[in-house]
């Protein structure tokens, strides 16, 4: 198993193994000052791919309170989070813009479920379901990681109104948890738990080539089986024109007697 180091000095598995990490395919918990910490790296360019030691990242959740609201476009609306972590953090709602929202077909007029911004001259609310969002409201929120000019920023993909304290503690409480529980200490797989990752993409591999070969054969007579279709219906066609013909001469000819 190659591995190399990462820029914090931790081993970097094969992205291989990612299926095995406790954090590549789950919203990892985390707070502002976490998630600008994070390290990329340059064997993932341009994947969104971030590291806590060696753990790979993709998807955060945050919890935390709105103190900027800033309406870029109708592209665009960023919401700045501050956690008391001692950093804050934008996050950006895509909204679908006119051209390209469909209120039959789309959910909301954004890219989140459960968000609807209304905008116009005077006017500016942004709805999570029936509950507004506003400076001082506490949300927790999911989003993908990606950067701009230097800083990390976190794109919107499902948000909480959190009403009460208690939701609000027991958050920052699962928040603590994982953090103890998973991010405190480098990841590491064992040789047998490499063996066993090994042994499953294998698996996958030849139950993949065994299903492109099943999609290819049915695939071949399919077009075989619209051949012999093709072909009977002309044969048809021949035999039916032959008659028509004849049918033709026979009744010319009696038109002349």
């Amino acid at each position: 198993m190659s591995t190399h180091r990462s820029a914090s000095g931790h081993r970097l598995y094969p992205a291989y193994c990612y299926r095995a990490s406790p954090t590549y395919n789950t919203w990892v918990k985390l707070t502002a000052a976490d998630i600008q910490a994070l390290q990329s790296e340059s064997a993932f360019p341009g994947q969104h791919i971030y590291f806590h030691l060696n753990h790979p990242i993709r998807y955060a959740r945050l919890v935390g309170v709105v103190v900027a609201i800033d309406d870029i476009n109708l592209k665009y609306t960023v919401l700045t989070i501050d956690d008391g972590s001692g950093a804050t953090i934008e996050v950006k709602i895509i909204r679908l813009t006119p051209d390209i929202y469909n209120f039959v077909e789309s959910p909301s007029n954004t890219a989140v479920d459960n968000v609807n911004i209304f905008s116009r001259l005077g006017l500016f609310r942004i709805m999570v379901e029936d509950d507004e969002m506003e400076i001082g409201t506490v949300i927790k929120v999911k989003c993908t990681i990606s950067e701009f000019r230097g800083q990390k920023q976190l794109e919107m993909k499902r948000v909480w109104i959190l009403a009460t304290t208690n939701e609000e503690a027991q958050a920052w409480a699962e928040t603590a948890a994982f953090k103890r529980e998973v991010l405190s200490s480098p990841w590491r797989i064992s040789s047998v738990e490499h063996k066993r990752i090994k042994k499953e993409i294998a698996a996958e591999k030849r139950k993949n080539q065994e299903r492109e070969r099943l999609k290819a054969e049915h695939e071949i007579a399919r077009q075989g089986h619209r051949k012999e279709r093709e072909e009977y219906v002309a044969k048809r066609e021949v035999k039916l024109e032959a008659r028509r013909r004849k049918e033709e001469v026979m009744m010319n000819a009696g038109a002349l007697v």
